[in-house]
């Protein structure tokens, strides 16, 4: 079951009251800051002398598993912050089989759930209705799905599956208990403070199961703040020492706390001695869907949950806690720094997607999308059709452009038969997320798919810009094929479109998703605007523009969200909105390749056209030119600033520490006067230290780094213009 390539697991004597920090890889004082210098922090599998626990470690996290007389995590620590993130024990999982829950592992017996000690942890029984545990043993990190890296796309290559270990726990039912064993995966990755967990339910027996619930991890997290009355989490939820996502996402938000649902903080019943005098403090993790699985496993099969992926973010700056995060999402889904330049052709005839194919190429964008609107339908697989798009897919990757289109999925109606249904009216309508939506269970969904799936395969076509995708509803049809009833459709609808998203990134299908599906596949989501804002003055869009790329980049990586740039009109507005002409606007024009592409953030340039003078076309080509000579250090994290608002310079910090320009500042002056500032930059994360050059662009000069990795740069902008400094050793 784990095979003997796996990795090895190293014994350690624990002494009875040693702290789990002595694991990490070096002293705290020598220990390299792991978003400058991952390398040191390798994960490995300690196992105690005497067998009576595991331990997973990278230097960053800790996890031990008590192996005796069951198995319960009985620490995760933040060995970074010195800080213990469990006061309590909790199963390890729990199944919901045929109507009845199932504890997966676990130990019972703690009398205070404010901290677990290593004497209240020796006083711990197994608890005799519980799945235990029959098997243990390292196993190999797992991709969950197949990526076809585009490399043309990418700053930098990246590992896949990630580096790291696996363990893997093997459990049976008690006496009198349902013929079925479950395997609970533990995985821990190099060089940065995040696990991942997932269980599987095997049907040992010869009669078929239902999986009503389930749920993946249990925690009893250590409490954020001490809060006695009130709303407990007022001040405290943005500041969690864990923050967990899964691919089980969908809603619409374009966040992942907010399009996360099977992600819980709870309540925990059992927890009488805290602080809260209502008992209210959600500090109880939980990971499982709302609804369901609901699920039917036959005999020999094998049921696999969804993923949890669990980072260790003590710090309290922000800063360094949305760094953490872009890490983790680098590592976990590292197609999300595939960041081509794309354009969207307002017409999908072949004349003009012919003409955006040559306008393209001739400026350096790489990928040319049928927008919404233009006429592309993804869904008429008529023979003509498809040998039409071929011809043009043929002829974008001839002139080096990949070439896609937009679907609509969800926010729409199809009919009564195919729609979702609501469950407390038996008829669609008037629930869904978008009032209504086809259940992708109906006989329409699946013919959806499968067209979806048609028209990428024979026609070669690049990309999928795939709106309105499942937002998350259920459907109480019982007529549908691809689901039962209300109980599992859900899930189902879920894993159709995962499935979907999974198979396209293994055929190296570039997928814009206005969702948080990327751990399921998808390439890029929305930074985050209001698309009417693109219906008023140029001026106006420009600065919003910034505001939005600063804002959306806490938590996004820059090439994790895409923006808007209206080329021609779009929500209204008039000439006063649009840049076209292009030529009569070329100076907003570029206004926008220099917000945009000197944060390294890609947008939906929408129009007829990419250019409509040669003046235009050199500067478009300009623009993209420096913009792929400087990728990596562009796309690599930004710093944040100061946050525009029209009222002085606004400014960000490229930083990458690895890379021949190991930063890089990007500063607009929205001022109708030219100004000089002093910024003082922290470049320790750059892993610049003692002297560093910085390129002006019209000049050099080596500047000193204080004991803190900080520089201070004077530097004067133009008015209404913008400075971009290289940073080298």
């Amino acid at each position: 079951m784990y095979g003997a390539t796996m990795p090895s697991v190293r014994r350690v004597a624990f002494a009875p009251l040693l702290s789990l920090f002595a694991l990490a890889t070096l002293p705290a004082q020598a220990a390299p800051d792991w978003l400058v210098d991952p390398a040191p922090y390798r994960a490995r599998v300690d196992s105690a002398a005497d067998g009576s626990a595991v331990t997973l470690t990278n230097g960053l996290v800790a996890r031990r598993l008590r192996l005796a007389p069951a198995v319960a995590t009985v620490a995760f620590d933040d060995l970074v912050a010195g800080a213990s993130l469990l006061r309590a024990v909790q199963p390890e999982a729990t199944v919901t089989i045929d109507g009845k829950q199932w504890k997966v592992g676990g130990l019972v017996g703690q009398k205070v759930r404010n901290f677990l000690t290593a004497e209240s942890e020796a006083e711990l029984q197994q608890d005799p209705q519980a799945f235990r545990c029959v098997a243990h043993g390292p196993c190999a990190v797992e991709a969950p799905l197949a990526w076809q890296p585009r490399r043309e796309w990418l700053a930098s290559p990246r590992a896949w599956p990630p580096r790291g270990i696996g363990y893997a726990f093997e459990y049976v039912a008690p006496a009198g208990g349902p013929a079925a064993t479950v395997r609970v995966v533990y995985e821990l990755y190099d060089g940065i403070p995040v696990l991942g967990k997932r269980i599987e339910l095997r049907n040992a027996g010869d009669k078929a199961l239902r999986l009503d619930a389930f749920a993946a991890e249990l925690l009893a997290v250590v409490e954020t703040g001490s809060t006695v009355g009130g709303d407990p989490d007022v001040g405290h939820r943005d500041l969690r020492a864990l923050h967990v996502e899964t691919d089980y996402a969908f809603g619409g938000a374009m966040e992942a706390v907010a399009d996360n649902p099977a992600v819980h903080w709870e309540i925990d019943p059992d927890y009488p001695t805290q602080v809260h005098y209502e008992r209210r403090t959600p500090c109880l993790l939980r990971c499982s869907p709302r609804l369901g699985p609901a699920v039917t496993v036959a005999p020999a099969a094998t049921w696999h949950s969804f993923r949890v992926c669990e980072l260790a973010t003590a710090s309290g700056d922000r800063e360094r806690r949305g760094l953490a995060r872009r890490r983790m999402y680098r590592t976990l889904a590292p197609w999300v720094e595939e960041n081509p330049l794309i354009f969207h052709v307002r017409q999908a005839d072949s004349p003009s997607v012919r003409a955006a194919i040559d306008q393209a190429a001739a400026v350096g964008f790489e990928l040319v999308l049928m927008t919404f609107g233009s006429g592309f339908d993804a869904e008429d697989d008529s023979e003509a059709n498809l040998t039409r798009l071929k011809e043009l897919a043929d002829y974008a990757h001839g002139k080096g452009v990949a070439l896609g289109g937009y679907s609509l999925l969800a926010s729409r109606s199809i009919d009564a038969a195919n729609d979702v249904v609501n469950v407390a009216t038996g008829k669609p309508g008037g629930f869904a997320r978008y009032d209504n939506s086809p259940c992708l269970g109906s006989e329409w969904g699946r013919r959806y798919f499968a067209k979806l799936r048609r028209l990428y395969e024979v026609t070669g076509l690049d990309a999928l810009e795939h709106d309105g995708n499942y937002p998350g509803d259920t459907c109480a049809s019982t007529t549908h094929p691809g689901h039962a009833a209300h109980a599992d459709s859900q899930w189902t609808q879920w894993e159709a479109i995962r499935d979907l998203y999974r198979w396209m990134r293994g055929r190296g299908i570039y997928l814009n998703v206005p969702d948080w599906y990327f751990l399921s596949g998808a390439n890029k989501t929305g930074m985050g605007y209001r698309e009417t804002n693109w219906s008023l003055p140029r001026a106006d869009q420009l600065l919003i523009e910034r505001q939005n790329v600063f804002d959306g980049t806490w938590t996004k990586a820059v090439t994790m969200g895409w923006m808007f740039v209206p080329l021609s009109e779009y929500h209204g507005g008039g000439p006063a909105a649009t840049i076209e002409p292009l030529d009569a606007h070329l100076d907003h024009y570029e206004a926008r390749f220099a917000n945009l592409l000197g944060a390294g953030v890609q947008a939906c340039w929408r129009g007829p056209r990419l250019y409509d003078t040669p003046r235009v076309r050199d500067a478009v080509r300009t623009w993209t030119t420096w913009f792929r000579t400087n990728r990596p250090i562009l796309e690599a994290d930004v710093l944040h600033g100061r946050r525009p608002d029209g009222r002085d310079i606004d400014w960000l910090l490229h930083v990458a520490p690895g890379l021949p320009t190991p930063a890089m500042l990007v500063v607009h002056n929205p001022l109708a006067q030219d100004a000089e500032r002093t910024l003082l930059l922290d470049l320790s994360l750059a892993g610049i230290e003692r002297t560093v050059t910085a390129d002006f662009g019209d000049a050099q000069r080596a500047l000193p780094v204080d004991g803190r990795g900080r520089v201070s740069v004077t530097i004067t902008v133009p008015a209404r213009s913008h400075r971009f400094v290289a940073f080298r050793r």
